[in-house]
């Protein structure tokens, strides 16, 4: 197996995985839990939209043509 074969799919799989968690996220924010719990959403959808900006970023280092077709939120 090539090196950047492997590489592709740990950046494809830590952007998937990014963009789950921050979809997730969003969801349990639309549902209505109070302010508390709101607040710690937000902390974690702002960190989920990081880690789903470093991905793509890294995704676009690896191959770039790979993320020619991504939205970029």
């Amino acid at each position: 197996m090539d090196y950047l074969t492997l590489e592709l799919g740990r950046a494809r799989q830590r952007l998937n995985r990014a963009e789950l968690v921050l979809e997730r996220a969003n969801k349990m924010l639309e549902e209505n839990c109070g302010v508390g719990i709101n607040l710690a959403l937000c902390s974690r959808i702002r960190s989920a939209q990081q880690r789903v900006a470093e991905a793509r970023a890294r995704l676009a280092k690896i191959d770039p043509a790979s993320t020619d077709a991504e939205p970029t939120d």
